[in-house]
């Protein structure tokens, strides 16, 4: 009786560890998908398929097409707002910190281009209904806020909603971003060096457009 007893905990935990691992692969093979063939050619049982399990088993983490895509992109924002995050704690100069956030975003768009047409693109309509997702999206645009009110308090950012500012912010830096993984601006980027300098140049431009006056 006792070793039946000890062994249903392990089982449970054996199950558990297996399927957090299945889950991890389905959102891999996921994003990998996407960025061969782009969202519009994403299946669930391609996924399956690249994953190496039966078509059944996305079904088991995921009820649908878009729960899944979810998954991919609340991994996109958690993996965003890390990135952010580093760049707050190395960087104290405020003024520098804005900066050093927009050539972070830049470089994680270059590295993960799957992962940021998922997470703003229109095939997950309503992020709330993947509460998870709302969260993990909530706290990176967060970040930047943050940023910006602490560069406000400092005298180097002008007064306003420090949301208000967030967006305009965002805007330019997504914008610049969309462009390079979409590859428009081939002409002028040929490297990770090259996208990273003109990260620089217009997210000091930015910063002259916020500056306090």
């Amino acid at each position: 009786m006792g070793r039946t007893s000890s062994r249903g905990p392990q089982r449970r935990r054996a199950r558990a560890v297996a399927g957090g691992d299945l889950s991890g692969r389905l959102v891999s093979a996921a994003a990998a998908l996407i960025t061969e063939r782009g969202p519009q050619g994403f299946s669930l049982r391609e996924v399956a398929r690249r994953a190496r399990v039966s078509e059944a088993a996305p079904y088991w983490h995921f009820p649908s097409k878009e729960a899944l895509l979810a998954a991919v992109a609340e991994q996109g924002f958690v993996g965003l707002a890390a990135a952010m995050t580093d760049v707050r704690e190395r960087v104290k100069d405020p003024r520098r910190r804005l900066q050093a956030l927009g050539i972070a975003y830049v470089r994680f768009a270059l590295a993960h281009p799957s992962h940021l047409r998922i997470m703003f693109g229109p095939e997950i309509r309503d992020k709330t209904a993947h509460p998870s997702l709302h969260a993990a999206a909530k706290h990176a645009f967060g970040l930047l806020v943050t940023t910006i009110a602490d560069a406000q308090r400092a005298g180097h950012v002008r007064r306003g909603d420090p949301e208000d500012l967030a967006v305009s912010a965002w805007a330019l830096v997504h914008g610049l971003s969309a462009l390079l993984i979409d590859g428009q601006l081939e002409e002028r980027v040929r490297s990770g060096h090259d996208a990273e300098t003109l990260a620089a140049r217009v997210t000091e431009l930015l910063q002259t457009g916020l500056a306090r006056r």
